[in-house]
């Protein structure tokens, strides 16, 4: 990891300058995230996407989820940027988070290294962090952006704000 890709998740980001159409970059940290008392996953790899008005949502390789926590869901949405996501509940110890996660598994050409990687609902994980801090939810109950210290501006997904 360069440097400057290791200080990304360090810098001051206002959400309102994130890009129309998002962009997608390395994650730059650390990514976990714990469910039940288990980390179930854990990666240096990851990657982000920035979207005006949102929280980077951050994505997992799939290898460095642990095995078996995954259950595909029903259901799918679109996304006019990545294309047709789909669902997996997350499994750990006896805890089961419904529609925890999603992937694209075959994401539009701009975001085509998406592939073989998943998201996570912080809201319905136990933790998940970039780098050693513990991220807080995306407003609203539909994206599933992960909010930390760092970034300022009006984020998207509160009463009011889905439509815009």
């Amino acid at each position: 990891m360069s440097d400057h890709s290791a200080s990304q998740a360090l810098r001051t980001e206002n959400v309102q300058n994130y890009p129309r159409p998002p962009a997608l970059e390395p994650a730059g940290a650390r990514l976990r995230v714990v469910l039940s008392g288990t980390v179930i996953a854990d990666t240096t790899e990851g990657f982000r996407v920035l979207e005006t008005h949102h929280p980077p949502t951050y994505y997992i390789p799939i290898p460095d989820v642990l095995a078996g926590v995954l259950q595909p869901a029903a259901g799918r949405s679109w996304c006019e940027w990545k294309g047709q996501a789909q669902y997996f509940d997350v499994k750990a110890n006896d805890v089961v988070s419904h529609k925890a996660a999603w992937g694209y598994p075959e994401p539009t050409a701009r975001f085509a290294a998406l592939k073989d990687h998943v998201a996570f609902y912080p809201e319905r994980m136990e933790a998940c962090f970039v780098g050693d801090e513990m991220v807080e939810s995306q407003p609203g109950s539909f994206y599933g952006g992960w909010v930390t210290s760092n970034l300022t501006g009006i984020v998207k997904g509160g009463p009011g704000t889905e439509g815009w």
